[in-house]
This record gives structure tokens, C-alpha cells and sequence, in this order.
């Protein structure tokens, strides 16, 4: 919980609601109902994207071109790009055909609320909406940086990132995955994407990719300790906290990191990640406290 956290800990409380508010009129923005029957499929948009979620992949993306002195309103809408790839993965994650879930958020899923042939046009778009964010103009005037952030999420979206790591996920009912593959996987499933809203915020800020080493082991660690984490919470957390269905791997028969390293285990090696996460901004000074503060919330969270 932020509360548990050190002296950042307000600074990081503000953040995140600031953030929120910052994402949830970015999409409101972006996400206009037009006045005929696509309605139904932006208002389904709106459902998923808007009032939802920590909004730490966004803030992330903030932090990170803040400490080289990037225009705010750049980073958001980078930052809203990211989200719009998490939203949708939950959207489809939450499908019949997928998790089957019933609840996100505290709320209906989207399938739930709307239905399923919706929820899939919801999800397609949303993928969509995050490359037509980052082709705009207003989110970098430079057509280069515009390309190297599409390869950037694009890269970290597909069969190579994020989506290999669903597919690996779904494969692993039954197949007694041990640990390195466990990694693997959420390496995929989960910090490619935390690893994409790091690395994007580095090329708003023109970062040269030899420059960006320290901020690519940091994301990696957060990742790996972010997903550790939801095991610990999934075996630990409260649905109604969580907002959503809990120990589901367990039941499915799936390995995680806590069914393979014990609780105390992965909650020391969660630790560990996030003091060596910390370790490589060493060459920075306070302008990286929100990523330092961030490390730390990624396994002091309570949902």
C-alpha cells in the first residue's frame, strides 16, 4: 500500500492521481461517441479505457522522459499508447475463449457488460488507437521519434513480447513449467510492456540506444518483481481489494513463481529485484526519485 512507503511515498500517492485524471481526459479525448451504430463500440471502448487501473505503465512512461526534460502532454499521450495495448490485452484476456472472467476492476467485464463480438471490436480498436496516438504529430514533431516509438510498443506488443507470453501462459496448464521458463514467460507476458513504457519515455528524450542500458535493466527487475507480486497477491490478496478473481492459476494448475519458490522465497526475491531496480539509476540524482518510488509500490501494492 502507498501508505507503507517511505518519504516518496506522497510524492508517489500524487502521481498516480494525477496521472489517472491525466489519462482518463486523454481517452475521453480521444474516444468521441459519434451519433450512429458504432456507438456501442466506442462507448465500449470508453467502459474499458476510462476510470480503470493503476496507470503505472503511463506514469512510467512520464517519470522516465521527465528526468530528460520532455514536454508533459508528449509523454501522456505516449503514455496513453501503452495503456490502450494493457487495456485491450485485458479485454481479451477476460474473453470466454481466454481467462473467462467475470469481473476487472471492481466492475463487469467488458463482455460482461456489452458482449462478447463487442468486446473483441473494443479490444481491435484500442490496439489500434495506440499507433494512431503515436503517429500523431502532437506526441513527437519528429517523424523519427514517431517511428522508433511505434517499433518500440509495437515490438513489445506482439508474438516476441507480450502475446508470446499470453501464449505461453495459456500452454502451461498441466506442462509443469520449472523457473527459468516461468520467467520467460513473464518476462514476455508482463515486463515487455512495463519494459516498452520505460524505453519509450528514453526516446521521447531523445536518448541514444547505448544510453539506455541502465533504464532496460531497471524495467526488466520492475517487471519480474511486478509479477511476483501478483503471484504473492493472488495466493494472499482479497478479491474485493483486487477486484477481480484470485487464485485461478492455482486452480488451474498452473506454475508460478510462488508455487515454485515457496511465499517467503519470492517475496525476498521480489525485494531483492526492486534494490537491484534502484541500483541501476544510481547515476541519476532526484529527478529519478518517482521511478525509485515506483520500484518500491510495485511490491508494496495491496491490488
Amino acid at each position: 500500500m502507498i501508505d507503507r512507503l517511505d518519504d516518496d511515498g506522497s510524492r508517489l500517492a500524487d502521481a498516480l492521481a494525477r496521472i489517472q485524471r491525466e489519462v482518463d481526459a486523454a481517452f475521453s479525448g480521444f474516444l468521441p461517441v459519434p451519433e450512429d451504430a458504432r456507438s456501442r463500440l466506442v462507448e465500449a471502448m470508453r467502459y474499458a479505457a476510462i476510470g480503470g487501473g493503476k496507470r503505472v505503465r503511463p506514469l512510467l512512461t512520464v517519470a522516465t522522459a521527465a528526468m530528460y526534460a520532455v514536454q508533459r502532454d508528449a509523454a501522456v499521450r505516449a503514455g496513453c499508447a501503452v495503456e490502450a495495448i494493457h487495456v485491450y490485452s485485458l479485454v481479451h484476456d477476460d474473453l470466454p475463449c481466454m481467462d473467462d472472467d467475470d469481473l476487472r476492476h471492481g466492475k463487469p467485464t467488458l463482455h460482461k457488460a456489452f458482449d462478447e463480438a463487442t468486446a473483441v471490436l473494443a479490444g481491435d480498436s484500442l490496439h489500434a488507437l495506440a499507433f494512431e496516438i503515436l503517429s500523431m504529430p502532437e506526441t513527437s514533431a519528429d517523424p523519427i521519434v514517431r517511428a522508433q516509438l511505434i517499433a518500440a510498443l509495437a515490438g513489445a506488443s506482439g508474438w516476441n513480447g507480450m502475446a508470446g507470453g499470453q501464449m505461453m501462459d495459456i500452454a502451461a496448464e498441466g506442462q509443469g513449467y520449472d523457473l527459468p521458463t516461468i520467467t520467460r514467460l513473464q518476462q514476455l507476458k508482463t515486463g515487455a510492456l512495463l519494459g516498452a513504457a520505460v524505453e519509450m519515455g528514453a526516446i521521447l528524450g531523445r536518448v541514444p540506444e547505448e544510453g539506455r542500458s541502465h533504464l532496460r535493466y531497471y524495467a526488466r527487475d520492475i517487471g519480474l518483481a511486478f509479477q511476483i507480486a501478483d503471484d504473492l497477491l493472488d495466493v494472499e490478496g482479497d478479491e474485493a481489494a483486487a477486484g477481480k478473481a484470485l487464485r485461478k492459476d492455482e486452480d488451474a494448475g498452473k506454475a508460478t513463481f510462488v508455487s515454485l519458490m515457496g511465499v517467503e522465497a519470492a517475496r525476498t526475491q521480489a525485494n531483492a529485484l526492486v534494490t537491484q531496480a534502484v541500483g541501476h539509476l544510481a547515476a541519476h540524482g532526484p529527478e529519478a526519485d518517482l521511478l525509485r518510488a515506483l520500484a518500491r509500490y510495485i511490491v508494496e501494492r495491496d491490488r
